[in-house]
Parts: structure tokens; sequence; C-alpha cells
């Protein structure tokens, strides 16, 4: 009965955050690619979501928002919720988001370990804006950027609320925003608390995998002549988390709430991230602009239970020449990038310098774009021989408007993913323990568009060529067993194709339906790793068909009934690359409902996600599971805005 429930909900599909009544749909503005343009005339395979459209999801974060309303996948991983695993376009759960750069305001916020991006630091209520750059980015973003570019913008706006809610196992979120923008001031503050009491158990005594973190950043910026606007920013973020260890098999099936007795116990983690940025942009006339940004970071992780901490030191510095004029855009720049970690033991550092230029040409209806990125990485330890990296990234593409409401693109790019240090060199001794090579990506890209004023259709169809692809091998043997052939190493050669298909529809003022579909293939072409051939094989973690499908409903002005199915089909565990092992990934299945009623200033809203207490999880190997999402939880919560 469940399963003829949850076929019935998916095949009426399907949900667009939007408020139906009486709204129509348009291109939307593509603001952070490296010249501004509009999803109609892109050159690029892009997502584009607003801040209504984040606000009206009421996602506890933004890894949240991403994994229900966009292509992109993301995974609390190995049970840390807020340092989640991202993925699109075929590069796996196991290190996919090392293949996307994520920015915030224009700064990257990639490690120069095997850490995943620390996207709970944005607080979802001050964001403006979320776009996905698929398969493109890197003469701007740089090193990373083999699937794709996610760059998220931040309010500056007189926007003023507060928001809270309460949920299942002891969930609790504050957060507010208070925005005021003014012809030469504009000061932007935000924060945000959340606790949680844990749902799995992690000892013997039925303590729980608590977790709780706070964010809060602001924004200045000042315009003391009409020429000149000085920036400055900060955000400082702590969280607090303890994660449960893997099950077996049997231990899932039985109980998938309990801590597991053959594991190696819970991990306690806390990770501290603390920014400050300053910025300037001089506008010389209305075609003509120089902009420079600085930002450092420090960070500093701690495992409690070995006494474990790591400390991060990041700068970054980007300087910009712009030029507009109706017939022809152009942006230049350098990019500079330090980063050291030390820990007890050892400090290192990875370096990155850049110098790119991008250009785009408009001629009536056909848009040219071209770009090109010259980037130098170093490594360095204090303790072993040195090595670097030099590379070449590009991009050429072309978009036809067919007509006002459609369009043609292609494109075409060149990029690049150098090794994270804890790749190279041991984080105890920072002994060197062997060159990754960095892996290089040609990626192709064909698309359609069509954008009426009840529906958005989009349509693009891709295909990446990939050569020493980075990946962790992972024989039967622990890996501190000396006798261990585990490594990182790198695929000789792999490719991926597939096909993005997204459509929101308005019915009518009160229903809305949408679909994101992606079809993907990932194949190892080339790669023997201790006498195992894995040439032909599936690269691990990746399933063939994602689906998130999408139903809103107003049964009235001020009520939003909202209705999600998300769909991963099954695939091989993340470590069996030789596609052998006995137990495969699950596939994924969630229904989330909501309710919300707004009037005036406010509205309240309620949430059940996973409506039918399905049961998924992260398979690593044969009995090596991490749960996640596999249970029914619930939330309500109440804004004010003023």
């Amino acid at each position: 009965m469940q399963n003829t429930v949850q076929l019935s909900l998916l095949s009426i599909a399907l949900l667009s955050q939007l408020n139906a009544q009486n709204v129509t749909l348009s291109p939307l503005s593509v603001t952070s690619t490296a010249i501004k343009t509009d999803e109609l005339k892109s050159t690029d395979a892009v997502e584009v979501y607003t801040q209504k459209d984040i606000e009206k999801a009421h996602v506890q974060n933004v890894y949240e928002f991403l994994n229900k309303h966009s292509s992109v996948f993301t995974t609390s991983g190995y049970g840390n919720p807020f340092l989640q695993k991202i993925d699109m376009r075929g590069y796996g759960v196991g290190d996919g988001y090392q293949n996307i750069v994520v920015t915030i305001n224009g700064r990257k916020m990639n490690n120069v370990d095997m850490v995943p991006q620390l996207l709970s630091s944005i607080s979802p209520s001050s964001i403006k804006k979320i776009e996905i750059i698929k398969s493109s980015g890197i003469v701007v973003a740089g090193d990373g950027a083999n699937a794709g570019v996610i760059n998220i913008t931040t309010k500056q706006s007189n926007d003023k609320g507060v928001s809270f809610y309460m949920g299942s196992y002891g969930l609790f979120d504050g957060s507010f925003y208070v925005g005021h923008k003014e012809d030469k001031l504009s000061i932007n503050v935000s924060a945000e608390a959340q606790k949680s009491d844990g749902i799995r158990t992690i000892d013997s005594d039925k303590n729980k995998d608590a977790n709780s973190f706070t964010t809060t950043a602001f924004d200045v910026a000042y315009t003391p002549i009409e020429e000149l606007e000085l920036r400055l920013g900060a955000s400082f973020t702590r969280a607090d988390a303890i994660y449960s260890s893997y099950l077996t098999q049997k231990e899932y099936d039985e109980d998938p709430y309990q801590a597991g007795a053959t594991n190696y116990g819970a991990t306690h983690q806390k990770y501290n991230s603390d920014v400050l940025n300053l910025g300037t942009t001089y506008f010389v006339n209305d075609a003509l602009s120089f902009n420079v940004d600085v930002s450092k970071e420090r960070k500093k992780s701690t495992y409690v239970a070995y006494a474990s901490v790591t400390n991060y030191v990041y700068n970054s510095l980007t300087a910009t020449v712009d030029y507009s004029i109706d017939a022809f855009a152009l942006k230049a720049g350098i990019d500079g990038f330090n980063g050291d970690v030390q820990s007890s033991a050892v400090t290192l550092n990875k370096s990155n310098q850049a110098a790119f230029l991008m250009s785009e040409f408009y001629l009536n209806d056909l848009t040219l774009k071209a770009g090109y990125r010259y980037e130098v990485v170093d490594f360095k330890s204090d303790s072993a021989e040195n090595t670097n990296d030099t590379f070449n990234g590009v991009e050429l593409g072309v978009s036809y408007l067919l007509s006002k409401k459609s369009s043609l693109f292609l494109n075409y790019s060149h990029s690049y993913q150098s090794a994270s240090l804890d790749r190279l060199f041991s984080y105890s001794t920072g002994a060197f323990m062997g060159y990754v090579d960095p892996s290089k990506a040609n990626n192709f890209n064909l698309g359609y568009s069509n954008i009426q004023t009840k529906n958005k259709f989009k349509i693009s169809a891709f295909y990446i060529d990939l050569k020493n692809e980075i990946y962790y091998y992972a024989d039967s043997l622990p890996w501190w067993n000396p006798a261990s052939a585990s490594r990182n190493t790198n695929i000789d050669k792999s490719h991926k194709y597939g096909l993005d298909l997204y459509d929101k529809y308005i019915v009518s003022k009160e229903l809305s339906l949408a679909l994101n579909y992606n079809y993907v293939q990932a194949i190892i072409d080339e790669e023997i790793e201790n006498n195992q051939d894995f040439s032909g094989k599936n690269l691990p973690g990746v399933s063939d068909h994602n689906v998130k499908a999408m139903l809103n409903y107003l049964p009235n002005e001020n009520a939003t009934l909202s209705l999600t199915h998300i769909y991963r089909s099954e695939a091989y565990a993340a470590n069996d690359f030789n596609n052998d092992f006995t137990q495969k990934q699950d596939a994924f299945n969630s229904t989330d409902i909501s309710a919300t009623y707004a009037k005036d200033n406010w509205e309240i809203f309620a949430k059940i996600n996973n409506l039918f207490d399905v049961k998924n999880a992260l398979w690593v190997q044969d009995d090596a599971i991490y749960p996640i999402n596999f249970t029914r939880t619930a939330l309500a919560g109440f804004k004010l805005k003023y």
C-alpha cells in the first residue's frame, strides 16, 4: 500500500515554490557568471533560484535546498550534517564535491584538503540568489570547477525579518535578517542558531548524536562619491556535531537508529570559521569599472575524543577590470590564494596564482563567448619535497535566440582539478605520500530553453572526457595495516554523459507543477590498480536516474500546500570500483509535504519530511552503511517580516 501511494504521488508530480496567483514566468538574470546575462542568452547550462524560491522552501540549510530543488545531490556522507558532500554531473558521492567550486559573494569556499565546503555557514534567510553553472565556469572560478560552479549571493536590501521553528528530535532553529539600504550606505546583518537532540544512539548508554551550530554575518557597503564603493564584511560560524558510525546490513535492517556493535564508535567534531572580507569598486564610467576584493579566513577543526586539532588560514585576492557596451563585454583579472594547514606535527601549504580573461560578443540574436585562464598551483610541506602544477582553462560558447521565448546554446570548456594537500602529504608526519596527477576534463554541452509566461522548459545534453580523475583506491585491508595497498591515485581515462531536463508549469492560479530530471552515465575507460582492472566499469556512487518532482496548490490567497518527491536510482557502493560488492547503494526515496499560511507581514508554516518513513542510507562498502534521512521528521514555525 505504501508503495502504491508513493507512486500515485509521484505520478501527479510536482511542486514549484512559486505563488501561482497572477504569476508569469520570464527569463531570470544570471549575475555571477563572468559577465551578466539572462537565462535565454546564456551560453551555459544554468539554474537560477531567487530569494522567493529559498524563502518559500523553509529549508534548514543550503544543503537541503540544493538537494530538494536543484539538480545538485547532497548527502551528510559519513554523518556530519554541517559538512555535507555535494555532487553533480556524475562525479560521485565520494569525490564529487571536490569537482565543484562554491562561492559566496565571489569568495571561494573550497578547502585545501578533503573537507567539504561549509555551506552551513550561510543562513538561508540572508540569500538573494543561488546560481548553478554546470560543466562550465573554469575561467573565473578556477581550480576544481570540473563539474561546474555554485555561486551564492547574499542580500543588500531593506528587508527585515525574524523566523523560528521547532521540530522532531528536539530540533530548534531561530534566525533573523536586518537590512538597511539608502543612497550611500547599505548595512546587512543576519544570524542563525540551530540545535538538535539527535536521532541515532551513539553508545550503550543511549546517548544521541546531538548537534548545534550558530552563524552570524554582516556586510557594509559605503559610497562616499558616486564613482566609488567600499565594502566590508565578516562572518562567524560555530558547529558542534556528534555523528554515529556505520552499521552492518543486518544492523541497518534491524534498527537504523542504533549505534552498531562492529564499528569504531561515534565521532565528535567541532568546526569554527571566521571570515573577514574587504573590497572596493571604482566606476570610471557606465562602461568601465575596477574591482578588488580580499578576504582572510581562519578555521579550526577539533576531533574531541582524539584531541586532534587542525588550524587553517586562507588568504585570497581577486582584482578585475570590467568593460561592457551594447555589442561587447569583457572581464580581465588576477586571482591569488594562499592556504596554510597546521596540526601539532606539520605545516602544509597550497597556493594558487592565476590570470584570466573572459569576453562576450552580442550580434543581434547571437551571443559568442570566449575565455582563458592560466593558473599555477604550488604544494609545500615543512618536512618534504615541494611540487607544483600549471594549468590552462578554456571556455568557448555560443547562444542563439530562436525567438523572444526560446534559444539554443552550445559550449565547450577545458577544466581541471588539482590534488588536495592530504592526498599528497601525511597529516601526521608531513611526509610526501606520492604524486597524484591533476585531473583534466573536456566538457561539451548542448541545450535548448523555452520560457513562456506559464511554462519554463530547459533541456541540455552533456559529454565529459576525463584524464586522471582523482580518487581513493581502498583495498579490503584497513588503511593502517602495513600490507594495505590503499592510496590516493588517478583513473587514467574516464568519461561521463547525460541529460538534464527541467520544466516548470503554471496550470492555473491555484496549481503549479515542476520536474527536475537528470540522467547520468559515468564510465571508467582505463584503470588498473593493485592488479585489478576497472576498465569498462561504472564509477561507484553515481545514480543513473535522479528525479525531483513537485506540486504546489493554493486553496486560497493566503494558503499554500506543497508536495515534493525525490528519487535516485540504485548505484554501486562508494568504494566499489570493480562493481562486484555483494551490497549496492539502495535507491533513495523521500516524499515531503508542507503547508504555509501567509497574511500581511507574517506567516506560519509546517513540514513533514520523509512522509512515508522510508529508510535511506549511504553504502560505502559491504557492511559499512551510514543511515541518512531514514525516518519521518516534522517541524512547524513562524516568520515575521517588518
